[in-house]
């Protein structure tokens, strides 16, 4: 893995408290749980959710109180990670089936969403913030990572690419 690539991002002491399977399958841009400011006892969402590093390091600063959702649409992630939610006794979890363009929750369920740069994967961008909208409780609020200066992208012919897009909390 490259360094300053995917698990990089998270300190030592996360690295080291969660399953080292959830940390191996993180491939995302940045660490979003760095940055949500998560409090007990609130509903999070991570859309992209693969492994699962990121629901796992919610479910552990929202308590026992709060939850953690995970998205995604692939059988062998969320088979992962739910595995990886075994792995990490945490019971505070629960990982959805779908894709970021229909999310299969409740509208104004979720205090906060994040991702980890799986928006640049949609086709459907205009899709993705209003379901994300959706989902959110009045108040709520969003933390996505769409591009993280420490991420090198590597396009087919082996340059660097330039990035588009920013780090962009929003609120």
């Amino acid at each position: 893995m490259e360094e300053n690539f995917g698990a990089s991002s998270y300190g030592a002491g996360d690295r080291d408290a969660l399953p080292a399977e959830a940390v191996a399958a993180s491939l995302g841009c940045g660490n979003p749980t760095a940055v949500a400011e998560l409090r007990e006892g609130e509903r999070v969402l991570d859309l992209g959710s693969g492994g699962g590093i990121d629901v796992l390091l919610s479910a552990r600063r929202v308590g026992p109180t709060g939850k953690a959702y995970g998205l995604d649409m692939t059988d062998e992630m969320l088979a992962l990670a739910v595995a990886n939610a075994a792995r990490a006794g945490a019971s505070n979890v629960e990982f959805l089936k779908g894709t970021i363009e229909a999310i299969p929750l409740p509208a104004h369920t979720i205090d906060v969403v994040i991702s980890n740069c799986v928006i640049n994967l949609s086709v459907d961008k205009p899709a993705v913030f209003a379901e994300t909208f959706r989902v959110l409780v009045s108040g709520g609020r969003t933390v996505s990572l769409t591009w993280s200066p420490r991420t090198r992208c590597q396009p087919r012919n082996g340059r660097p690419a330039t990035p588009t897009s920013a780090v962009s909390p929003a609120h």
